[in-house]
């Protein structure tokens, strides 16, 4: 049973930063593929980016050039850091967790489908 806790969001003005966390806890931690994900409301849960084991990260391409992902293996960390805010970045961010594929990712993991694992979520907000 893997648990995630996310911290780190805020308000922000466009064109700031923030930094969002993830802390994970109860698997090991190097044997899964870790994402985010965010939600505005009214829409569809949507993939910001995953990374694998071996710190391999793909995006979005909403956020490429814009959003980093990380992770520490020793820590049992994920950070998302974002830059350059949009208003349109405003969302509920979700940390997820895919223990089935030894820390594995695919492209398919910019869905929400392929993660069993996920945290309560933090809120961004982008103003104008």
């Amino acid at each position: 049973q893997v648990q995630l806790v996310e911290s780190g969001g805020g308000a922000v003005q466009a064109g700031g930063s923030l930094r969002l966390s993830c802390a994970a806890s109860g698997y090991i931690y190097s044997r899964l593929c870790m994402g985010w994900f965010r939600q505005a409301p009214g829409k569809e849960r949507e993939g910001v980016g995953h990374i694998d084991s071996s710190s391999n990260a793909r995006y979005a391409d909403s956020v490429m050039g814009r959003f980093t992902i990380s992770r520490d293996n020793a820590k049992n960390t994920l950070d998302l850091q974002l830059n350059s805010l949009k208003p349109e970045d405003t969302a509920m961010y979700y940390c997820a967790a895919d223990s089935t594929g030894f820390g594995h990712c695919s492209t398919a993991h910019l869905s929400p489908q392929w993660f069993n694992y996920w945290g309560q979520g933090t809120q961004v907000t982008v103003s104008s």
